[in-house]
């Protein structure tokens, strides 16, 4: 794959609290959000919110860092080049004050404004409400937005935040106790439901992150836990990224059903009436 020119992606931007970012949006309908893994916005990431848009919503994709479109495949840009921005934009996380890698028992400074990008594209899209999708990185983020009543359909697709780097982070989200308890109380009276995923054997996703989610959420959290071989095998890292790097885009793999699953939730959530 090479670098996406991301044409058919209107290019815009959104502030909120001082901060203005870049923002990329594709189809009509109401607004799911899309944040991308590091190192950012990558082709496989653009091809995900092409198929958000297929089904009728609109993809709205925040640049948090990196090049939108650039291809981290080092066969794309070489070894070295490729090396350097993976650095970059890993180091553009970790020296930000808006991302909390380590900590527990917080959210990242970032979710607000996430949110409010959230509210602004509910008022311009229209519809019951909002999706959101975080991966890796940002996979945390989409349950922490949850907290806002106008989203509806959050997906933590390999949420990597905090690093587990102790026993006590693996069985943590990057989220506050305060924010933790209002998803709680939303999910409790039925109107919230939570759809997760890694693969089993990922060291960023430990399986105790996903146990904790479900002795908090109950039944509103669903896992979707796969097997490592039902990876793509020519992804560049260990089996990760679901819905993008490690996906096999071909009916009847485990992926596969993963990636539908999501688009299934928000067509319940965002294109019908029950949502």
């Amino acid at each position: 794959m090479a670098d996406h020119d991301l044409s058919g992606f209107e290019r815009g931007a959104f502030t909120h609290g001082g901060t203005t970012r870049d923002v990329l949006r594709r189809g009509t309908g109401p607004a799911v959000v899309v944040m991308a893994e590091i190192p950012g916005i990558t082709p496989k990431v653009l091809e995900f919110a092409e198929r958000v848009a297929a089904i009728g919503c609109t993809a709205v994709l925040p640049v948090l860092f990196g090049a939108p479109g650039r291809d981290p495949d080092p066969a794309a840009h070489g070894r070295l080049r490729t090396a350097a921005y993976m650095a970059s934009s890993m180091a553009k996380v970790c020296v930000s004050r808006e991302f909390t890698v380590l900590a527990t028992g917080r959210s990242s400074p970032v979710v607000g404004w996430l949110r409010a990008l959230a509210a602004a594209e509910h008022e311009r899209c229209g519809g019951p409400g909002v999706g959101a999708v975080g991966m890796c990185l940002t996979g945390g983020f989409a349950l922490a937005m949850a907290t806002d009543e106008r989203l509806l359909a959050p997906v933590l697709s390999q949420p990597s935040l905090p690093l587990a780097v102790t026993a006590s982070r693996r069985g943590t989200t990057d989220i506050s106790a305060e924010e933790l308890a209002a998803v709680k109380d939303r999910c409790a009276r039925g109107g919230l439901r939570v759809l997760g995923m890694r693969f089993r054997g990922d060291r960023l996703v430990p399986g105790d992150r996903f146990a904790a989610l479900r002795r908090e959420l109950g039944d509103a959290f669903t896992a979707v836990e796969l097997d490592g071989a039902d990876a793509a095998p020519e992804g560049l890292i260990p089996p990760h990224s679901v819905l993008t790097e490690h996906l096999i885009d071909e009916p009847g793999q485990p992926t596969r059903d993963a990636l539908d699953r999501v688009l299934d939730l928000f067509r319940d959530r965002l294109l019908t009436d029950r949502g």
